[in-house]
């Protein structure tokens, strides 16, 4: 018997570092796609298969990077976007939770407000731009609105689909116990809403990285939005590859940060995704 406790635990002493290098492996497995595109675009291009001036090489990005880092006026236009990101994300978030969860919760108020709310998300969002100009001028402020804009909708819709499809029986065991609206939503929908909301979080994020880019087309100055102009304008597509790279990095690592915010609050979830990230 003490050999088979002793074999036992000598079995099963490695699965920690193994599961600890698995949690290294997955990220790192994400790398290998675009390491075997820029290896293959880069050959490509260096044995004639594709013309370096208008599809620039991976190399030629690189040092267009490391050019505007020198300089400086990567960490300026990025500084700026981010910012412009940040408050468009923080309002469309605000707005958007707000509305969706008085239109999820109270019959009457979807009745009322849904019908345009969802006539207004029909509209394409380069039809806002005029508009907005128009209203706030060419400078920051109608910039952060459309970025708001488009980040409300999908909060919105997420929020109130969520709080729809709290199951019922869930809501009577808390009437049962005569809990209190405020104790309702706080014990019963924030937790049974808290999944989807964060999907919604981060589709709206993602839009809101759109926007941002239709924002610095109108009249910018600065930011990569006008980095993308400005490529254009001076026929440099390394420069215009390279902003597109720094807006895809930007928003995976603002996806990624609200995927570790929220992780400690959905451990409860008995989710396949969990399972599977666990073995």
């Amino acid at each position: 018997m003490a050999m088979t406790l002793e074999n036992t635990m000598v079995e099963t002493k490695p699965a920690v570092p193994a599961r600890r290098s698995g949690r290294w492996m997955r990220p790192a497995l994400g790398l290998l796609l675009p390491l075997f595109i820029a290896v293959v675009w880069e050959l490509a291009v260096r044995l004639g298969f594709s013309n370096g001036r208008l599809v620039p090489p991976p190399s030629m990005i690189y040092q267009t990077l490391v050019e505007l880092t020198v300089s400086g006026e990567l960490a300026r236009h990025v500084g700026i976007t981010l910012w412009r990101v940040g408050v468009g994300f923080g309002l469309g978030v605000l707005f958007g939770t707000l509305f969706g969860a008085i239109c999820g919760y109270w019959p009457l108020s979807r009745r009322l407000l849904d019908p345009t709310v969802q006539a207004l998300r029909a509209i394409p969002s380069i039809a806002w731009v005029p508009i907005f100009i128009l209203w706030l001028g060419i400078f920051e402020t109608s910039k952060v609105a459309l970025i708001a804009v488009g980040v409300f909708f999908p909060i919105y819709l997420g929020v109130m689909g969520a709080i729809q499809s709290v199951d019922r029986k869930i809501v009577e065991v808390g009437r049962a116990f005569r809990l209190s609206g405020p104790a309702m939503i706080r014990r019963i929908l924030l937790p049974a809403v808290l999944p989807a909301y964060v999907v919604s979080l981060r589709s709206g994020l993602g839009l809101g990285w759109v926007f941002v880019v239709a924002a610095e087309f109108m009249g910018a100055s600065q930011g990569l939005g006008y980095l993308l102009t400005d490529g254009q304008q001076l026929g440099k597509p390394a420069q215009i590859l390279a902003a597109i790279i720094v807006f895809a990095l930007l928003g995976k690592i603002t996806d990624w940060l609200i995927q570790v915010a929220f992780a400690p609050l959905l451990r409860w979830e008995d989710s396949f995704s969990a399972h599977a990230n666990g073995a």
